[in-house]
């Protein structure tokens, strides 16, 4: 029999009233909606109820949802369906109109929104980090005035006795909150999150808003507050920084919810999806992968519920219709119209309408579509491109990807024309017709235009039906489409840049991150539109779902040149990760001793260690070398084990708590069963035995589940104990 203490949360279900349970509270915030019980100290969030309008617009209503330690939740729905809002709700940022948000005494709770972060502009990236560390840094400042005062106090007198005492229990609770690791972890997570040891002394004014968030960002994972949450944490991220984020996020203690468009991001980080869709929450126990196969079926299925009941509501009117005037039946009409009244009618949500386009059609271009040779471009004293040659023929399709600051930008800038060159040659190829897109073009529209007037500017003879379907794609719904461009937001605005270009007939498409501020939906509509696209294209993204089935090539553009590697971006991050292998026998990429591929160059594979070398000497860097793959192997394995297995044990820890609840609930039932009087009451009882039975049924389910957990748990510790 399993452990006690359990809850899980139903698979695949609309959230309505079911055991809630308690979690952390927010220090230093006042919110007439938050409630503390000190009862459970082991549930992290509890959301009862909660409910939110905007004007006449409902945005959700009596939502419940809970979410366990250490838990991984994405929160998924449609642009508009409240994610960001309901993330502000929870860090305290917004109070919901009804119901109540249930936090336990010892939690911290961190918040990164999508934008509107502003660090303190006086202050160096590494200073305005270690500002998140105010309680360490007033700690070491009580430590210095405790060792200034031990100082000024005589030996063996008592003043010098309480002097050193306070001293002692000071240095001790400073060495308890690991001061000493923190400049070393500070600076381990900015290089993580692509900052250089030069950037850490540059003031924070001198950074854009992407790396104002990365900044942000640093600061909420050093904190590792056990409940955090991050909107759109990867808007900002080039891909390295996304790599490095999701492997510190997998071993991350504390609970996440994220809301992220990047569903491969979602995927490995998430093992249960929150889904808000008009205005209610629903709950799938597995990633967003997950929840569209479920979801799919689950609406199969109200459909089919849906057809049923309109086939026995016809029938039943066409009864009532036929015997209305008939007096004998009159009787048996008023049943029925009793019955329909009281019929909980099943409701089919708005289906979304399949939307697609194509590019308008272009000229065929040349064989050779851009070539750029012996290029310089330099930015006062920094020298991003030396004699950079890239050529991209007719029918390439590529991603381009690096660490930001490499040179991703300027590059597609320098190919679009953009951006003048120092010396070189940029030459496009015959009849090419380019077409660009960046972030910064949505601040060139015209504010005083609407929407439509923006598409209708670009094509003024494509009929008007084509343009609201292409603004469609892009978010633009309903009246959307006459919004002036000076109220839209941001991320409308780039959408908005985004569909006037896909007007633009071009045989040469470039795209820098095209895909930040759309939606799922909108991605996969671009994504088919590309994939049907005959000319040639390259696009900066960090998205590897969006880019992945619909690139070719991968050009790696890094600080000393640049790489193509002849596939995908997933293919381009399996070689990178079997470079890094190679170089911890402490080989080199070409063998030569600097990286391996000049600009432009294909990746090539690295040469072995001890090439050359005599067969003795050869002999004993092979064994070297084995210990040292050993060592890694073992590690890897390790690291492996202990991601699989986490999300695993923190479902079987709910599901034994839930065990437990039902159990206690059984015992209570029984005990009142056992009670002389507890037949007097036929109604309750009736509905007491009921509740039994539910609970009993329910704890069977609750062992099954345990035990397949269970089961699952072992299989791995004994796939690696092979």
């Amino acid at each position: 029999m399993p452990p006690h203490n359990i809850y899980q949360h139903p698979n695949d279900s609309y959230i309505g009233s079911r055991p809630q349970r308690d979690a952390p509270e927010q220090p230093e915030t006042a919110r007439t909606h938050l409630q503390t019980d000190h009862t459970s100290p082991t549930a992290l969030l509890n959301a009862q109820n909660l409910t939110l309008h905007f004007g006449d617009h409902t945005l959700f209503e009596d939502i419940n949802f809970l979410v366990n330690p250490g838990e991984r939740v994405g929160l998924v729905g449609p642009n508009g369906a409240g994610k960001s809002t309901l993330l502000k709700i929870i860090a305290g940022e917004i109070e919901p109109d009804g119901g109540e948000l249930h936090l336990s005494k010892a939690s911290d709770v961190g918040y990164l929104p999508q934008d509107g972060v502003e660090p303190h502009p006086g202050l160096t990236v590494l200073e305005e980090v270690r500002h998140a560390f105010r309680e360490i840094l007033e700690l070491e400042e009580e430590v210095r005035k405790a060792q200034h005062a031990l100082a000024d106090t005589e030996e063996g007198t008592r003043e010098h006795r309480s002097a050193m005492d306070r001293y002692g229990r000071l240095q001790t609770r400073l060495e308890q909150s690991d001061a000493y690791n923190l400049e070393a972890d500070i600076e381990k997570v900015l290089m993580g999150l692509g900052f250089s040891p030069e950037d850490f002394k540059r003031p924070t004014s001198e950074f854009s808003g992407g790396w104002l968030m990365r900044i942000a960002l640093a600061k909420l994972l050093l904190r590792q507050p056990t409940y955090l949450l991050l909107d759109e944490p990867t808007n900002h991220l080039d891909i390295e920084a996304l790599q490095w984020m999701e492997e510190f996020l997998l071993q991350y203690d504390g609970a996440i919810i994220l809301v992220s468009h990047d569903r491969a991001f979602l995927n490995t980080i998430s093992g249960r999806t929150l889904a808000l869709e008009h205005g209610r929450l629903f709950d799938y126990d597995g990633n967003y992968t997950y929840f569209e196969e479920k979801h799919a079926e689950r609406m199969e299925h109200l459909r089919q519920a849906w057809r049923n009941q309109q086939r026995e509501i016809k029938q039943i009117q066409e009864f009532i219709d036929k015997f209305r005037y008939n007096a004998s039946k009159a009787a048996q009409v008023q049943s029925r119209i009793k019955q329909l009244e009281k019929m909980d009618r099943i409701e089919l949500e708005e289906e979304q309408e399949e939307i697609s386009f194509e590019f308008p059609a272009a000229e065929r271009s040349g064989a050779i579509v851009m070539r750029l040779e012996n290029v310089r471009k330099t930015y006062g004293d920094n020298v991003v491109f030396e004699d950079l040659n890239y050529t991209v023929e007719r029918g390439n399709k590529l991603a381009v990807v690096g660490p930001n600051g490499a040179g991703k930008s300027t590059l597609i800038r320098i190919m679009a024309g953009e951006e003048p060159i120092d010396s070189g040659l940029r030459e496009p190829g015959h009849n090419v017709q380019a077409a660009y897109f960046a972030q910064h073009q949505a601040d060139e529209l015209d504010p005083g235009k609407e929407a439509l007037e923006v598409m209708r500017a670009i094509a003024p003879y494509e009929p008007e039906t084509r343009l609201r379907t292409i603004l469609g794609c892009f978010l633009f719904q309903g009246d959307d489409v006459f919004k002036k461009v000076s109220m839209l937001s941001g991320g409308e605005k780039s959408r908005l840049a985004l569909a006037r270009i896909l007007l633009m007939p071009a045989n040469f498409l470039i795209f820098d991150e095209p895909t930040n501020h759309l939606d799922m939906q909108s991605k996969e509509i671009l994504q088919q539109a590309l994939r049907q696209y005959e000319g040639s294209y390259m696009i900066v993204s960090h998205d590897r779902d969006f880019l992945d089935p619909i690139v070719d090539k991968t050009l790696e553009v890094q600080p000393e040149g640049t790489r193509t590697f002849l596939g995908n971006v997933s293919y381009y991050l399996e070689k990178k990760k079997e470079e890094e292998g190679e170089n911890i026998y402490g080989s080199d990429r070409d063998g030569t001793g600097g990286p391996a591929g000049g600009s432009g160059g294909v990746a090539q594979a690295g040469n072995g260690p001890g090439d050359g070398a005599s067969g003795e000497a050869r002999e004993a860097g092979e064994r070297s070398l084995t210990r040292k793959e050993e060592r890694r192997i073992e590690a890897e394995k390790r690291k492996k084990k202990s991601r699989r297995l986490k999300p695993i044990r923190s479902k079987i820890d709910s599901v034994e708590q839930e065990i437990e609840k039902l159990e206690k609930r059984q015992q209570e039932i029984e005990e009142a069963m056992a009670e002389p009087d507890f037949y007097d009451d036929t109604e309750k009882a009736k509905e007491v035995s009921q509740e039994y039975d539910a609970v009993k049924q329910k704890l069977t389910d609750r062992y099954s589940r345990w035990e397949e957990l269970a089961v699952e748990a072992a299989e791995i510790e004994e796939e690696f104990e092979v």
